[in-house]
């Protein structure tokens, strides 16, 4: 029996012989019942499609305005990376580049290690390093917070509402969106038919 016909319960270690999954069927461990396959239905296709979509997105929301602040008659524009630039003019070196990795840069890598790692594989072809993209996109996953920028831009606008005039940009909406597509496609994503279609491919 080989190693590559069985998978282990990721809660009591059990062994189980890999069996032919339908896409909608869940398979439990026969020990704790915990759950150990649900295929997806067409993950790679909807997946790689959300990605595409994400990258789109997150380009649209660093290009264009984020917040326009009208102030006495005079107007302020900011983008995406504004508030990042004035962090870090301000000193606060660490807290900028944190927030630079948090809502651009881990995004942002996630999105292309999917990339990388779906359009291949959904092609049919090979590139090199793909093993080792796709566990540093899975790292860099849980570094993406962009809901919580989100939600403190949500409150610096509720806290200024009063001292000026706040008109919301593109940018915003980009970024809203660009939160639910990620959501999406960590949902969607099924790390074990990547795998799977891997060692397909290899000779």
């Amino acid at each position: 029996m080989r190693h590559s016909h069985l998978i282990a319960c990721h809660e009591c270690d059990l062994l189980h012989r890999m069996v032919a999954v339908p896409a909608g069927a869940a398979v439990r461990c026969r020990r704790c019942d915990a759950l150990l396959r649900h295929p997806k239905v067409n993950s790679l296709e909807r997946t790689l499609a959300l990605a595409v979509a994400g990258l789109v997105l997150i380009l649209l929301a660093n290009t264009f305005p984020f917040l326009d602040f009208e102030i006495q008659g005079r107007v302020q524009r900011t983008l995406l990376v504004s508030g990042i630039l004035e962090l870090y003019r301000q000193g606060m070196h660490s807290l900028a580049l944190l927030v630079m990795f948090t809502t651009i840069v881990a995004p942002l890598a996630h999105l292309l290690g999917l990339l990388y790692v779906l359009l291949p594989l959904v092609a049919g072809l090979r590139l090199p390093g793909r093993f080792q993209v796709f566990r540093l996109m899975r790292r860099f996953q849980p570094w993406s917070m962009m809901e919580v920028f989100m939600l403190g831009v949500l409150v610096t606008i509720v806290k200024l509402a009063k001292m000026a005039q706040i008109v919301p940009g593109p940018a915003v909406y980009c970024f809203m969106a660009l939160i639910l597509v990620l959501a999406a496609c960590t949902a969607t994503l099924d790390p074990h038919q990547v795998w799977e279609r891997w060692e397909g491919h290899c000779p």
